[in-house]
């Protein structure tokens, strides 16, 4: 009898994972079947989607509030489904504040359940490691210092390594991401990744633009590129720049981020997963976000952030190797 998966991940980053979560299991499983909520790399990977990833793509305290219907009544769908026939295992992937829920539950109805991606909880709203650890039976995490903080719980958490270490080489080769996306050799590159989601794209597109704008007119030649995680994210960059990056040379692409990471002589990027794979890629690189002034505001007076640095390459070397510009100073 072949094993069932159900697996559920939101957002672009998400569906990566799962999509070599997926390739992985089905080398241990080959009959292995695989549902849930995915993107375009689980799909291809042979997962039957019942529902986008991106309808997940919300993130912060105040913008999860406007999805907050919806968002409960896709859970509600998604768990009566489950329930209805069990699989052997449920992967929640990413996406805590709609997973872990779902975790606790179907753990509770003796369905075995992994959280895979720990979410930040050595940076804010700690107590969710606690309930992690309840909901989930296996913990896997992506940086070497976050299993100990789930074990001193009394939960089962595992170093597992970050997948993107493992698809890009050592010594990128340059030359040849050039020629991938038809960059000329002596032009001066500049990626530009202002993140996957809309939300992210809301607070950062413009600011984004605005700066390419601001660099061409120091820089006249620059070559910008803009891979994005998918139609939506790439329709409304596009919207940034023509409204404020009129006549510039930006090649805007779906996709091959890592690519145009390695082509460019530099980046400007939303902090998160893109952030490392700037890192891994060895592109110098300035790190921007923004979040809603509201969420901002009540994380910082209830002091729910514990960190002084927020870029995954300055938080893994612990000390600041790229710059910052966060909140109001992304401008």
């Amino acid at each position: 009898m072949s094993r069932r998966f159900v697996l559920v991940a939101g957002e672009a980053s998400g569906d990566r994972l799962g999509q070599a979560l997926i390739a992985d299991l089905k080398r241990i499983y080959p009959d292995a079947e695989f549902a849930g909520i995915g993107g375009p790399e689980m799909r291809a990977e042979g997962m039957v989607c019942w529902h986008e990833a991106a309808q997940l793509a919300v993130m912060g305290l105040t913008e999860v509030l406007a999805h907050l219907p919806r968002l409960l009544a896709l859970r509600r769908r998604l768990a009566r489904r489950v329930l209805a026939a069990p699989p052997d295992c449920f992967v929640g992937i990413d996406a805590p504040d709609f997973n872990l829920a779902l975790e606790r539950r179907f753990r509770r109805r003796g369905i075995k359940t992994v959280h895979y991606v720990s979410p930040s909880v050595w940076a804010w709203r700690a107590r969710r490691a606690v309930r992690i650890g309840r909901g989930a039976d296996l913990i896997l995490t992506l940086f070497p210092f976050e299993p100990a903080i789930y074990r001193s719980l009394g939960a089962t958490a595992e170093f597992v390594g970050h997948p993107a270490a493992e698809s890009l080489p050592l010594e990128p080769d340059r030359g040849a991401a050039r020629r991938t996306l038809g960059v000329p050799e002596q032009a001066t590159a500049v990626a530009l990744l202002p993140g996957s989601r809309s939300a992210e794209l809301a607070r950062l597109g413009d600011r984004f633009a605005q700066a390419a704008a601001h660099l061409a007119e120091s820089r006249p030649g620059l070559v910008f590129l803009a891979p994005c995680a998918s139609e939506a994210t790439r329709t409304a960059f596009a919207r940034s720049l023509g409204a404020h990056a009129g006549g510039l040379d930006v090649r805007v692409f779906d996709g091959r981020a890592q690519v145009a990471l390695t082509a460019a002589d530099a980046t400007l990027v939303a902090s998160g997963t893109a952030a490392l794979e700037a890192l891994l890629c060895r592109s110098p690189m300035v790190v921007a976000y923004r979040i809603a002034p509201l969420t901002h505001f009540i994380v910082k007076r209830l002091g729910l952030l514990k960190i002084e640095r927020y870029a995954l390459p300055n938080v893994l070397a612990g000390k600041p190797l790229v710059p910052e510009l966060m909140q109001d100073q992304a401008t």
